[in-house]
């Protein structure tokens, strides 16, 4: 049984991501203010909401599963597949982040043929190619099983305490001997600048992750004690690496020198050799590479099994449940994530560089896994105002479910902002919106077809 421990260090892992670190990073110090909004309006709510509907249908399916004791089968179907495509995408910028790391391996001054290699890093057809390349292996991995693929899982986790503490400790001694690219009058907030503000839907995204708590199940020792504290700590801790990562990347590097790709290892290239250490930056990298791919190793074999699945069978074509005859893995649905993704990673690189179109994916992201969260937030106002129950817990869950679901959507219209990275405005609403809506028209259009059938046979 998972005790409070095992719950904190799951929480960290799950939600702490230093691959979208940059691209917040590249907002600016104004994204302190950002993070402690999004702590306190976002993912404390969320934490309620999660601990309150996981204890009312602990059943496996979480989102999708309380989506539809609420609101139906329909809105539930929609919810699980944002959820999954929000994972589909997500893949791809995880995938690009370790592209990333990868290219610091070599050294500064390292070329293959003529070309430079850190610099290949912002060219689109090498990424996207390197990119692919890697899915593929992936795919591979993930059909033999998790015997094949389980050892490079498993660095994920690790990358993220190495990594948070790396940036932070050569950070601490930059400032010690060498000063600080931000100043103290860089922290005044600037609303009126929405392209900054427009990062806050990307911060919420990255504390997406304690919804994973529904999908355990049996296996938390009594969830209803545990739950609160543990994810309490999991967001103190969650935070302190992402606060602290996020303004020690501002201490090695002016904003505007920040790369969306390369950002965790520009920071530590450059505050390395500030600090007369740079020879840690090819090892470093070798390891931020490997954690980083264990990242989307453990993302692309774990949204393939999503329990969600298994509630909408009836609306999806059965083969997606399919198992491989020899090493009973969802190969057929692991091949459809893959080649979405790469439908997606070539999507994004179009009229784009590699920068904006990293941009462009992690804002669908936003959008897709916002979504399901909407209808995790609604359905905690409905079930408290349905239940039977009076008093301050009433009140404090109406509370958080009220700010949660202002916030989600206000993530979600934020998101829709482009940011001073993004480059052509129209280009990046095109795609934004049509995916978004591409998406949703999907769904409904899935779910009314097979509800006809359905209604037929019965």
């Amino acid at each position: 049984m998972l005790g409070r421990r095992d719950l904190i260090l799951l929480f960290v892992v799950a939600v702490a991501n230093l691959n979208i670190v940059p691209a917040i990073a590249a907002a600016g110090p104004i994204t302190f203010w950002l993070w402690l909004i999004a702590l306190s309006c976002y993912f404390w709510p969320q934490g309620v909401a999660v601990t309150e509907l996981s204890a009312v249908w602990p059943g496996e399916g979480g989102i999708y599963l309380w989506t539809k004791n609420n609101f139906g089968d329909g809105h539930a179907f929609i919810a699980g597949w944002s959820y999954w495509l929000a994972n589909v995408v997500y893949l791809p910028t995880v995938l690009l982040s370790a592209i990333g790391a990868g290219v610091f391996i070599f050294g500064p001054d390292a070329h293959i043929f003529k070309f430079k290699i850190q610099s290949l890093a912002d060219n689109p057809w090498f990424t996207a190619t390197a990119a692919i390349f890697l899915l593929l292996i992936l795919l591979i991995m993930n059909i033999l099983g998790e015997s094949v693929g389980k050892w490079i899982t498993n660095l994920g986790g690790f990358g993220t305490f190495i990594g948070a503490a790396a940036i932070c400790i050569l950070a601490a001694l930059l400032l010690k001997g060498n000063g600080s690219a931000v100043h103290l009058a860089q922290f005044v907030p600037r609303v009126t600048d929405w392209r900054v503000v427009a990062t806050f839907g990307t911060v919420c995204y990255s504390l997406q992750g304690l919804d994973l708590a529904s999908i355990m199940g049996d296996e938390i020792k009594e969830p209803r004690k545990i739950l609160p504290g543990a994810i309490l700590w999991g967001g103190v801790l969650s935070g302190a690496i992402y606060v602290g990562a996020t303004m020690s990347m501002l201490v090695a590097l002016p904003q505007d020198q920040i790369g969306v790709l390369t950002g965790v290892m520009q920071s530590i290239s450059t505050m390395s050799a500030r600090v007369n250490i740079g020879w840690i930056v090819a090892p470093f990298a070798i390891f931020m590479f490997f954690a980083i791919f264990g990242t989307a190793s453990a993302w692309f074999g774990g949204t393939a099994r999503l329990p969600f699945v298994a509630g909408i069978d009836r609306y999806l074509p059965p083969a997606l449940g399919r198992l491989h005859p020899r090493f009973h893995t969802p190969y057929v649905a692991l091949i459809v994530f893959a080649v979405l993704s790469a439908l997606l990673i070539l999507l994004g690189n179009l009229g784009a560089t590699v920068s904006q179109a990293f941009l462009t994916l992690l804002a669908i992201g936003v959008v897709l896994q916002l979504i399901p969260n909407v209808y995790m937030f609604a359905s905690l106002l409905r079930f408290t105002l349905r239940r039977n129950e009076r008093g301050a817990r009433r009140i404090y869950n109406l509370a958080n479910g009220a700010i949660g679901l202002v916030t989600c959507c206000l993530g979600i219209v934020l998101a829709f902002i482009p940011t001073d990275l993004t480059g052509s405005i129209w280009v990046y609403e095109l795609k934004l919106i049509s995916v978004t809506a591409g998406t949703l028209i999907i769904a409904v259009v899935i779910y009314a077809v097979a509800k006809s059938k359905k209604n037929v046979v019965t």
